[in-house]
């Protein structure tokens, strides 16, 4: 009704208005337009790339690392090798029989021993 009410004050002379026909942009060259996709595609391979590269210097370090603890543990085995066997040469080093040995070897006497002197073994 209310159209009607609105019609009703219309005088017949004037004719009803047709709304504006919508524009339409105009369609641009191929050569100019931008191919977002594309540029999407190169920024997130760019990035990747950028990521990847950040992520590669802690890698080297790490493999670096783990070379020089393999070589360290190694060296600590051969160093607890060897400690060992000094050990065991102290403790052979304190034992009366191991010294009265190295005594006579270099021409040492004993308590109560009479040393003898043998002269004209030499030819």
């Amino acid at each position: 009704m209310a159209a009607r009410a609105r019609a009703g004050n219309r005088t017949t002379s004037q004719p009803r208005r047709r709304p504006a026909a919508r524009r339409r942009p105009a369609a641009r060259g191929g050569a100019s337009r931008i191919h977002w996709d594309r540029v999407g595609r190169i920024a997130l391979t760019v990035v990747l790339a950028a990521v990847l590269y950040s992520y590669l210097n802690p890698a080297i370090d790490l493999v670096r690392t783990y070379t020089a603890t393999t070589a360290a543990k190694a060296e600590l085995h051969e160093l607890l090798k060897e400690n060992k066997r000094l050990h065991r040469r102290v403790q052979l080093a304190d034992d009366p029989i191991a010294l009265s040995g190295r005594a006579r070897a270099q021409g040492l006497v004993a308590e109560g021993e009479t040393p003898i002197v043998v002269r004209g073994l030499e030819p």
